[in-house]
């Protein structure tokens, strides 16, 4: 940073949202648990919908539970210049993933309330809903509804304690009857831009307070479940048995060489959730379910690393006598950020004095769905360690306020000389 650059946004109301935004679902003293359509996530939603309406937008929640705040444009015909991110959080997470993107893009249009900027189009922020997954195994699901995308039986998605989406969504205040009378208009919205903490540890190695993203890797999730045969942990011959554990571990094994093949590729593959049938200290495993998070900006080359792990499912199975199923949760191909988008970050960066780096994002965000309907672009800030979905996750004031400070700045330059979109 060569310069200190003047700071239009109001930075410490931003951080006294942020703040008080943490303390709804705080595990801890840095920490948040904020799932998906649970009463910590409505209050979350209540919280930031007052402070959307204080910042002169109208505010409502829509029937995939996404709050949506609206600031009128002089041409309402014009494209929507969209904002957000979401405040859904992990189970054991932290304060700063999504949350900085939706009070970021809040502070952003309050500013240009008070600046008495008129915006060319409406300007639309989201908090969308779900975008973590966790809950139901499923992410992006307000993201995805809003714009036509929700896949067959996506209600019937069970939570650890039974509860259906469809019945979680009711509990949050939403009908899922409602679905049928939403249709997504295309070309409505112009341009998504999305603020988000990197989660990763490339900003810090290049001592850079914020990035401008090229590109959001394609997430596969796959959900596998292996079958064997319980017996006596005492009594069965080790070669006698059929054991569903043994197998998966080969399979985690696996797919941990398989991602790490090409030297210096981004490509990551994560097992995060297990479970174990009949979850017994001297019982053989008879059942194991697991997880398989894949992901790569190549798809070419996720696709062959794919067919490599399924080759390993197969022989594993024949290997220890056991059958298995295979569900795809999430296949999304690789979306790349519009480069007149990127070119106007990079612009206005400048002006403030700023030369952020280009730089990928692993983890996926609400823009991986809005590229499919709409140009985007997202601003990474710096997080310390690489660290999230952790309540060690942090983002210094400063950072987030000059990330902010470069929505601001895009946002009224998108909003009023481009009318929401590229000409």
């Amino acid at each position: 940073m060569s310069t200190t650059p003047q700071i239009q946004i109001n930075a410490s109301r931003l951080h006294g949202r942020i703040q008080e935004l943490a303390q709804i679902g705080k595990i801890g003293e840095t920490g948040v648990c904020r799932l998906a359509l649970s009463k910590e996530d409505r209050e979350g939603v209540e919280l930031v919908k007052k402070w959307m309406e204080e910042a002169g937008m109208e505010a409502s929640i829509d029937p995939f539970a996404n709050l949506v705040g609206v600031r009128r444009g002089s041409n309402p015909d014009a494209p929507v210049l969209m904002l957000g991110s979401h405040v859904d959080s992990q189970p054991y997470g932290g304060r700063f993933d999504g949350a900085i993107g939706v009070l970021g893009a809040i502070e952003a249009v309050q500013t240009l309330v008070e600046e008495g900027i008129t915006p060319e189009c409406n300007i639309e922020v989201m908090a969308f809903s779900d975008e973590e997954g966790c809950r139901f195994n499923k992410g992006l699901f307000g993201v995805r509804g809003m714009t036509g995308k929700l896949e067959e039986n996506e209600l019937d998605r069970m939570d650890k304690n039974g509860i259906t989406r469809r019945e979680a969504l009711l509990q949050f205040g939403c009908d899922p009857a409602d679905f049928e009378g939403y249709v997504f208009k295309e070309g409505r919205i112009g341009t998504f831009l999305e603020l988000h903490i990197e989660q990763g540890p490339v900003l810090e190695s290049l001592d850079a307070p914020i990035g401008i993203v090229t590109g959001i890797s394609g997430p596969l999730w796959l959900t596998v479940e292996m079958t064997g045969f319980a017996g006596h942990a005492g009594s069965v011959p080790m070669s006698m048995r059929h054991d569903a554990l043994l197998g998966c571990a080969k399979i985690i094994v696996a797919l941990n060489e398989l991602v790490q093949q090409e030297p210096g590729a981004p490509t990551v593959g994560t097992v995060g959730s297990l479970s174990v049938f009949p979850d017994s200290r001297n019982i053989i495993p008879e059942k194991v379910s697991f997880t398989i998070d894949l992901r790569d900006i190549d798809l070419l080359r996720r696709n062959a690393l794919e067919a490599e792990l399924l080759s390993v499912i197969e022989n594993v199975s024949r290997e220890h006598g056991l059958t298995y199923t295979i569900r795809e949760d999430t296949n999304s191909e690789p979306r790349y950020c519009a480069n007149w988008i990127k070119a106007t970050l990079h612009e206005e960066a400048e002006m403030m004095g700023l030369t952020p780096p280009e730089l990928m994002s692993g983890p996926f965000h609400d823009s991986l769905t809005m590229s499919y309907v709409c140009d985007y672009g997202m601003i990474f800030v710096r997080c310390l360690e690489g660290i999230s979905h952790n309540p060690k996750e942090y983002a210094s004031p400063e950072d987030i306020t000059l990330g902010t400070e470069l929505l601001y700045r895009t946002a009224r330059r998108i909003a009023t000389e481009r009318g929401g979109f590229q000409p």
